[in-house]
């Protein structure tokens, strides 16, 4: 069934599947009090790899994310000795990414869930280049967003730590439906926030 809404952006308004903007504050929560240099960083580097190189898991994520070293060029990396190219670079920024979100993914499931679930703001799409006419009514509350309670976050954290796109889309609208017969003026947004 095609998307009912997916062609939103014909008359000039501006947004992004409410899901992906979720997914992208899950990121930034698991980011917390984790590594925060760059990659490119000497800094940054090493405590990646030290991060990576703790456990088989981490090991496991270096696989998935291509990583192919032989394992003394991984201890010349850890030494300082030498210097991974960009791509492996990339690589291992990936990998800890992935790895990271694996690890807190429990903790931050109950930080959500915690006292009842955590209030959610949607801002809806920008249609402040539509013309009026073609704008469509979305109903918001005084502040121009809607409010939304998520109980239940397994799903979503779920879908987000595996990095499953389809998973985390339809678990999040799942939820959006709390919001009556207008939850579809929601599956596309401007922003999305939450905290825990």
């Amino acid at each position: 069934m095609p998307d009912r809404t997916m062609n939103f952006g014909l008359y000039g308004a501006h947004g992004r599947k409410s899901a992906e903007l979720a997914g992208e504050v899950l990121d930034r929560l698991a980011i917390e009090g984790g590594i925060r240099s760059p990659v490119t960083t000497r800094r940054g580097l090493t405590a990646r790899l030290n991060y990576l190189t703790n456990s088989p898991a981490g090991f496991e994520a270096m696989r998935e994310a291509g990583i192919t070293v032989a394992r003394g060029t991984l201890r010349r990396w850890l030494q300082r000795k030498q210097t991974p190219s960009r791509d492996n670079l990339a690589r291992i920024d990936a990998a800890y990414r992935a790895y990271r979100r694996r690890n807190v993914a429990r903790h931050l499931l109950q930080r959500l869930n915690a006292r009842g679930g955590t209030r959610v703001e949607i801002q809806p799409l920008d249609q402040s280049a539509v013309a009026d006419p073609r704008k469509r009514v979305i109903a918001t509350d005084q502040a121009g967003f809607r409010r939304l309670r998520i109980r239940r976050w397994d799903r979503i954290v779920q879908a987000w730590a595996a990095q499953d796109a389809e998973a985390l889309a339809n678990a999040w609208d799942d939820e959006l439906t709390d919001l009556g017969s207008q939850w579809g003026q929601y599956e596309y947004a401007t922003s999305v926030g939450f905290s825990a």
